[in-house]
């Protein structure tokens, strides 16, 4: 089914993420999850892998419920972290190789965190991280649960507050892209570049010039977004003709599958 299609359709979640990266459930699990909610399709956009997507699909398949290859890629604009969703992406050699590099960053990356914490007198290990990490792929909630679990911190949000967020002491850069780097490469791997939640960005200004990048669509409907922000987002989006789409941003029990804002 085509993204258009879908959101036409209703019933959807275009934003979903499983053990593959840093979600609480398996691809399985969130198909199951997704098909209890009465969605149609769905898209499984894991970061920066499409590892979770094959059993997603057999799940789906079982189900009768449409699985989009999907992904989250890493990029940086302007100091800014740009998070762009790429749909119906097919596996090219180029797609694979980099996706590869950054798996490999991920790892080295965790193993300089986990020794800032180290550092500040809060001992933690590869192997309390890999606890939490139920795929290939070790990502920042992974080591805040770790930290969580060794009572150096009361909840993960805190461990981002004082450590790990953007300029914190234990925060170091992800292996990122420029936009237009992320949207070619997803463009080369026959798929749709879609921004993903514009707010969390935090600037309006930056958000706008992003919208003259050759993106096909942009997230108007996510968890985070509030009433005015959709509106906001969907005059941004038929300014620029942009593809409007939509989805939980679902990574754990916290969060609602399939609850994110959009009316027909």
């Amino acid at each position: 089914m085509e993204l258009k299609k879908a959101l036409e359709n209703g019933c959807f979640d275009l934003h979903l993420h499983t053990t593959a990266s840093d979600g609480s459930f398996s691809p399985s699990e969130v198909v199951k999850m997704a098909a209890q909610k009465g969605l149609v399709t769905i898209a499984i956009t894991d970061h920066d892998t499409i590892d979770g997507f094959q059993e997603a699909l057999q799940t789906g398949r079982k189900l009768n419920l449409t699985v989009i290859q999907g992904i989250e890629l890493s990029t940086k604009y302007k100091g800014k972290s740009i998070d762009i969703l790429g749909y119906h992406i097919q596996e090219s050699k180029e797609l694979l190789d980099i996706l590869q590099k950054m798996k490999e960053h991920r790892y080295h990356r965790s193993q300089l965190i986990v020794n800032k914490f180290c550092e500040l007198g809060m001992t933690i290990t590869s192997d309390d991280v890999q606890k939490y990490s139920k795929g290939d792929i070790i990502a920042r909630p992974h080591i805040a649960k770790a930290v969580v679990a060794k009572g150096y911190a009361k909840n993960t949000q805190e461990v981002f507050d004082l450590y790990l967020g953007d300029g914190k002491p234990c925060a170091v850069d992800k292996m990122v892209h420029s936009p237009d780097e992320g949207i070619n490469l997803i463009h080369n791997a026959g798929g749709t570049a879609v921004l993903a939640h514009p707010l969390l960005i935090q600037d309006d200004i930056i958000v706008e010039e992003l919208m003259q990048l050759p993106f096909d669509g942009i997230e108007v409907w996510h968890r985070k977004h509030r009433e005015e922000d959709i509106i906001r987002y969907k005059s941004l989006a038929k300014k620029y003709k942009k593809l409007m789409t939509g989805g939980s941003d679902f990574h754990n029990e916290e969060h609602k599958i399939g609850e994110f804002g959009f009316e027909l």
